[in-house]
């Protein structure tokens, strides 16, 4: 009797919704897939050969964190703020943080600079790895950190969503290589430490400028490609 036959070809292994939420952020990341995009859940599950059901997770992954938005009867699109929202709010923070890193200065603690120190480490790492999502988090993280040193609640949360804004800016407006100012932290770090509020209030405001400078504020251009050509 013949033996069945081997198949020779291993099936392919099926990407999980968060890794196809992975391929959709760099996509956006890198600018091939632009603000004002339509991620169309069946065109996507036959380009990634998964069900529309992890489509539809990896979507709602990046509606969570504010990278797409789900319209009502048309779908989900690549978020779009416009250029006139992205500097109002830059202008939002740079009235809120040169007087919340003055706070933090004022009252910071010997274990606060500690977590400083150590989250500036992590920055560098990130840095050196070329990892942008990772960047772009931690950076928010180190002023998450600043506000809450600081100790005013109501501020605090005004800043944690004027910086969620911001890390979405700098997704969909900085270009691939840009850097979100890494040799800004460690001097205000330094500032902090010597209890220099005026000089920590001047880096703040600086900061602020360099960001927004390092990001392209401009109208995006529509598709040149389609989802089919973008993941091919």
């Amino acid at each position: 009797m013949d033996k069945p036959q081997k198949t020779s070809a291993r099936k392919t292994r099926k990407l999980s919704s968060d890794e196809i939420a992975e391929r959709l952020l760099l996509a956006i990341m890198e600018h091939r897939l632009p603000p004002g995009t339509q991620l169309v859940e069946a065109r996507l599950a036959d380009i990634f050969k998964v069900s529309r059901t992890k489509i539809r997770e990896a979507i709602g992954r990046l509606v969570h964190d504010c990278i797409a938005t789900n319209i009502p009867n048309r779908g989900a699109f690549v978020s779009s703020p416009t250029v006139a929202q992205a500097r109002e709010v830059f202008a939002a923070r740079r009235l809120i943080e040169p007087a919340l890193v003055q706070l933090a200065t004022r009252g910071a603690t010997a274990d606060q600079l500690s977590a400083l120190r150590e989250h500036l480490m992590k920055e560098e790492a990130a840095q050196l790895a070329g990892d942008v999502r990772q960047i772009v988090s931690l950076s928010g993280e180190f002023h998450f950190l600043l506000a809450d040193m600081a100790g005013n609640s109501f501020l605090s949360r005004t800043l944690r969503e004027l910086e969620t804004l911001s890390a979405l800016i700098i997704i969909l407006f900085g270009t691939p290589n840009h850097q979100v100012c890494p040799g800004d932290h460690p001097a205000l770090v330094d500032a902090i430490e010597l209890r220099d509020e005026a000089r920590a209030a001047e880096l703040m405001v600086h900061h602020l400028n360099h960001v927004e400078r390092s990001v392209q504020l401009e109208v995006p251009e529509k598709p040149s490609a389609t989802l089919e050509e973008i993941f091919s």
